[in-house]
């Protein structure tokens, strides 16, 4: 008897196991245990047309513990400085859904600007859920209105994305903005901007190219991915996942719950 339970538990699982890799979204199995070979973050992701490149990322699942950004096609943008059309910036439509898509910004000295005293955000992004949390004594923000070209990276030019000096930087522009995690927003691109930053406070001229990554028809992006080029240096390809330690997202709605089994590690800032 005790052989014929263990075959039958055996035949159980195997089926259980089937049935959830067959399945499209799995996070709720995969947290907490090793991820299915599958679905292991890998360190690089191999860069072709922008749209195969775009499933690729879109289909990942992070996996706990693992880096929350990783390197895309080595790296290497696979931008051409010599279409630079600026300064400008050139906001991707909405898309069916209302979602953002790509942004590509023409930048230069002319468009850094610092953050303070900027307009305030009344827009709300599809998957807009946010709320303030305590997590381990710490108030945390679970969302934020996340830019995907920074504000102090779109100085003096209008909503249009059009040069006109003395215009403020893009705030409250709906195809700039996305529900983004408050760590994703203000930990995980935060030197990616600043690299940016500084080649423009060089008086390089940057091609800055933003896309939010959706998983089919969910109203929360899976993650930001970021490309910069400029004439010295700066050449960089990433994927930032838009993930948030204890923090577990249905990407589905944005709405989110507390889950301490969620577990991203804390980047050097």
């Amino acid at each position: 008897m005790a052989r014929r339970r263990k075959q039958a538990s055996l035949a159980s699982v195997a089926a259980t196991a089937l049935i959830a890799l067959a399945a499209w979204g799995f996070n709720a199995w995969q947290n907490g245990q090793a991820p299915a070979p599958a679905q292991k973050t890998t360190t690089t992701v191999a860069a072709g047309a922008d749209q195969t490149t775009y499933k690729k990322l879109a289909a990942m699942d992070y996996a706990n513990d693992s880096d929350p950004v990783i390197e895309v096609g080595g790296d290497a943008s696979g931008l051409d400085l010599a279409k630079w059309q600026g300064p400008r910036i050139q906001y991707g439509n909405l898309d069916s859904l209302n979602r953002t898509t790509t942004n590509v910004g023409y930048l230069d000295a002319r468009t850094l600007i610092k953050s303070a005293g900027r307009p305030g955000q009344t827009f709300e992004p599809t998957g807009w859920h946010n709320r303030y949390t305590w997590v381990d004594g710490r108030r945390v923000n679970r969302q934020n209105r996340g830019h995907l070209i920074a504000y102090t990276l779109s100085g003096n030019l209008d909503s249009d994305g059009n040069y006109k000096q003395g215009e403020l930087g893009s705030s409250d522009n709906p195809k700039n903005l996305a529900s983004q995690t408050e760590f994703a927003n203000q930990v995980l691109m935060q030197p990616f901007e600043q690299q940016v930053r500084d080649a423009l406070a060089k008086r390089q001229r940057v091609i800055y190219k933003v896309t939010t990554v959706f998983r089919g028809s969910e109203l929360m992006p899976r993650g930001y991915w970021l490309r910069a080029k400029a004439a010295s240096g700066l050449d960089f390809n990433v994927y930032v996942f838009n993930v948030q330690n204890e923090i577990r997202y249905d990407y589905a709605t944005g709405r989110s719950t507390v889950d301490r089994s969620v577990s991203v590690p804390d980047k050097d800032q």
